[in-house]
């Protein structure tokens, strides 16, 4: 029998507008210590951004996700933030923002493989 993992996760979210609190869900970031797996999974839906604001800056928005995508792969590529340990960094990116990429609250759960667990999240809260 295989073995479980304890995970966290959090959903990313486009908020457009912060004073309004209206967001769009679009990635999933997934944190498994004991496989020291750290990773996120997104999808910039350009039609559902702008219905929230027509004047959203999607090519900004897309940057946003690609460097938080390279803190979750960690070293150089990652800055001052990927240089931290797994843990630290999925703590600072799921951290309370007021910006227009902000994460959920972090939920927990367990998992035989974080990958698999990662996609089936995505598919379930985002597309």
């Amino acid at each position: 029998m295989q073995e479980k993992h304890l995970f966290e996760y959090a959903v990313i979210r486009v908020v457009p507008r912060v004073e309004r609190e209206e967001f769009v869900n679009t990635g999933v970031i997934l944190y498994c210590s004991s496989q020291r797996f750290l990773k996120v999974q997104y999808k910039v839906d350009e039609k559902k951004i702008n219905a929230l604001c027509c004047n959203t800056d999607i090519a900004e928005i897309d940057g946003y996700l690609k460097a938080l995508e390279k803190i979750c792969i960690g070293g150089k590529s990652g800055g001052t933030i990927g240089a931290l340990p797994v843990a630290s960094r999925f703590r600072w990116l799921t951290a309370t923002r007021s910006s227009v990429l902000q994460a959920s609250k972090v939920h927990p759960g367990f998992c035989l493989d974080p990958n698999e667990t990662l996609t089936r999240l995505f598919e379930e809260l985002v597309l």
